[in-house]
């Protein structure tokens, strides 16, 4: 059935523009703000609860300490380091503050005291080097940087003034420090806009060189007001959330910093990620929430598969987890919800040029009926599917580059002109270089990195593919698949696997487990065991790191 505009109803395709819709509505209580003096921390803080409840109701636990930070509390932090961070400091609109830390109940508070006198944050990965960080730190363009005690030593080779985040023996200055002694009533009255940046983060590099995603009050606040919708929509305002994904990254700077917090919901935050602390989280704090990303899925599912009567009373209370950063595969979607029958396992697609969202899923219903997909156009999104070779719009079940538009999509690439005239076209359609297709109903298929495709005797092979299959074995732990070169087929799919402990697993039959599943030319041609398959902070595989110990392999057989 179409509309009148030649919408198709059920998949949101029209095919008079090749665009695809989005089948939900926000509605007259969730519209997406237009006012243009509207700034992304006015906005947050604005959804808090009530002063008669926001004393009562928890926004933060320390998973480590159990601290707890009430709604209350959070809101007088943030205007009492907004005050401290303008007077005491001299940050102003436009300044750069970078931020090196590992997740912190005080992650949110720093992030949206900068945002409050109009300064811009940048994030970095404390697991990077000091080379690293100090790129970054020159590319953002740092007038001061907040770390960790731990962290420090990485900065101060950079020689932009510095300051630590909780006391130290050797630091009696922090931002604890300003939180506790600033004036929450002397914050400044900057002038802001939607259009105003608001944060450089950095894309993961993945597939090439890390850049400085520019993002917006408008990107942040659009994406909050997604975030209070789907909290609405989907009956989670009394969930207990817990936080692993680290907040350096897009998907948990967006889900725990800004958007869940306008749902007033409770975040339990783990300072690192550890799998059995995870488990011991979730029992302690009761959570019944857990966005994640596919290795920790896949670690749930051996571990319930080898854990019993134990794994089932530490995940009692377990009710929804969500995937995201990286592709969940069928075949691990299906074996999760054999393992966790009562739990709901939804799928999203997103980038940190979007603002870590694009599609997702609002019932789990639906989430079982299109398993292996990521879900259906968010509110305000559309999307175009092209065709890499023609450059056409495709239907449903045509397969080409995923095209995006939405208030969420970044502003530039910063500083690089030419990479962000080549991602966003001057229609404002964000080129994602992941190749899909939308199904009959309007979900989102994704198949792989268009970069990272195998092309071997003309065919294109998807590793995303190859590596769900490795990882339905069961003495698989994890696996990787990246194309080495060939003098006669171009590319043949190379596997990385980590295999259980004595479990007798050789090349050969990763091979043959591989092509009993396959087309001819789809075979894992060659295999190497190693102790861990390199992944970024969101879990996404780091190919580039493999690609490299491809090479002497390559020189070899030259």
């Amino acid at each position: 059935m179409m509309t009148g505009d030649g919408i198709d109803k059920r998949s949101g395709f029209c095919a008079l523009t090749g665009i695809y819709h989005s089948l939900h509505e926000l509605g007259d209580r969730h519209q997406i703000p237009t006012r243009p003096d509207l700034d992304t921390a006015t906005f947050i803080l604005s959804h808090f609860p009530h002063p008669v409840h926001a004393d009562s109701r928890i926004a933060l636990i320390d998973s480590a300490t159990n601290r707890r930070i009430t709604y209350a509390q959070l809101h007088l932090s943030i205007r009492s380091l907004a005050s401290g961070l303008y007077h005491r400091l001299g940050v102003r609109k436009g300044d750069v503050v970078f931020l090196l830390s590992p997740n912190s109940i005080l992650y949110p508070t720093v992030c949206l005291a900068v945002l409050t006198i109009g300064a811009v944050f940048s994030t970095a990965n404390p697991l990077n080097t000091a080379s690293e960080i100090a790129k970054q730190v020159r590319d953002s363009g740092a007038k001061l940087c907040i770390s960790t005690p731990e962290e420090l030593h990485k900065l101060l080779p950079t020689g932009v003034p510095t300051v630590v985040t909780t006391r130290s023996h050797s630091h009696s200055f922090s931002i604890e420090e300003l939180i506790e002694k600033c004036d929450p009533l002397q914050v400044p009255n900057t002038q802001l806009t939607q259009s105003d940046t608001a944060a450089v983060l950095y894309s993961s590099g993945t597939t090439g060189v890390s850049k400085g995603v520019v993002l917006t009050h408008a990107n942040f606040i659009s994406i909050a007001t997604l975030f209070k919708w789907g909290v609405e929509v989907s009956s989670l305002q009394d969930d207990v959330f817990l936080c692993f994904l680290p907040m350096f990254h897009i998907y948990g700077l967006t889900f725990f910093a800004m958007g869940l917090l306008c749902g007033n919901v409770t975040i339990v935050v783990m300072p690192k990620f550890d799998f059995r602390s995870m488990l011991e989280a979730i029992k302690t704090h009761g959570v019944n929430n857990v966005p994640a990303v596919p290795p920790v899925i896949l670690g749930l599912v051996k571990y319930a598969s080898a854990g019993g009567r134990e794994s089932e009373l530490l995940l009692s209370s377990l009710k929804r987890v969500g995937s995201g950063a990286a592709p969940l595969s069928k075949e691990l979607e299906e074996g999760f919800r054999r393992r966790f029958p009562k739990v709901e396992l939804r799928q999203g697609y997103g980038l940190t040029e979007t603002c870590g969202t694009g599609t997702y899923f609002l019932l789990d219903k639906q989430a079982k009926e299109h398993s292996g997909s990521a879900g259906t156009l968010c509110p305000s999104f559309c999307a175009k599917v092209v065709d890499v070779e023609t450059g056409k719009a495709q239907p449903p079940y045509g397969k080409g580059e995923i095209w995006l538009k939405s208030p969420t999509v970044m502003k530039e690439y910063l500083g690089n002109r030419e990479a962000t005239a080549a991602t966003i076209d001057k229609e404002g359609w964000l080129h994602t270089g992941d190749l899909g297709y939308f199904d009959a109903d309007g979900y989102l298929c994704i198949v792989d990195r268009i970069k990272e495709l195998i092309k071997h005797n003309g065919y294109q092979v998807a590793p995303a593919e190859l590596e769900a299959i490795l990882l339905s074995h069961p003495q698989i732990l994890d696996a990787a698949v990246i194309p080495v070169e060939d003098e006669e087929a171009g590319q043949i799919p190379m596997a990385y696997v980590v295999r259980a402990a004595d479990s007798g697993l050789t090349e050969e039959r990763v091979i043959q487990f591989v092509a009993s599943q396959v087309a001819p030319y789809k075979k894992v041609r060659r295999v190497s065991f190693i102790n861990s398959i390199p992944r970024s902070a969101a879990g996404k595989i780091l190919r580039k790191e493999l690609r490299v110990q491809t090479q002497p392999l390559a020189i070899a057989k030259l």
